[in-house]
């Protein structure tokens, strides 16, 4: 039987790891649609930055097979309208590149609001960006919303 190669830990699992947080390492792009075997599409989160009018940056953390609605976090967060953080300040905003948005890495340099869609309860465990491009960790939903204080919503279209 052959060895699994180690992957390196991402700042995240690191994190993860100090605060003693059970997490898996996962060595795949969420975004490109090629998933190691017993992973579904509906099972991937993305991350999203966007600024409230009144709130500013917020973050809203939804399944890729889902499209947010805008409508529904202003709501719940506080304003009368949200919008996605152009990609060009993404990086200046967050602290990440497009796709490498994660709640871990946000929360520990930032404490925007950030709202995790309901669907992620049901699940359990749910993967989110690890904060590098072909990185992700899978998670308990619940352990990482109290660990980065987040808020579970209805926010899907």
């Amino acid at each position: 039987m052959a060895k699994k190669a180690k992957i390196k830990k991402t700042l995240v699992d690191q994190i993860l790891d100090k605060a003693k947080i059970q997490h898996d390492s996962l060595d795949f792009n969420g975004l490109d649609g090629d998933y190691p075997e017993g992973i579904e599409a509906a099972n991937i989160f993305k991350t999203l930055a966007l600024t409230g009018d009144k709130t500013g940056p917020i973050i809203g953390i939804l399944p890729i097979t889902e499209h947010l609605s805008e409508k529904k976090l202003a709501k719940i967060s506080g304003n009368k309208k949200v919008s996605m953080i152009p990609q060009k300040d993404l990086e200046n905003t967050t602290g990440y590149i497009h796709g490498a948005n994660n709640p871990v890495g946000i929360r520990q340099k930032h404490r925007f609001p950030i709202y995790i869609d309901n669907s992620a309860l049901s699940m359990g465990k749910m993967i989110v960006s690890a904060g590098e491009l072909k990185r992700s960790i899978r998670i308990d939903s619940q352990e990482l919303a109290d660990f980065v204080s987040a808020d579970f919503a209805d926010i899907k279209e």
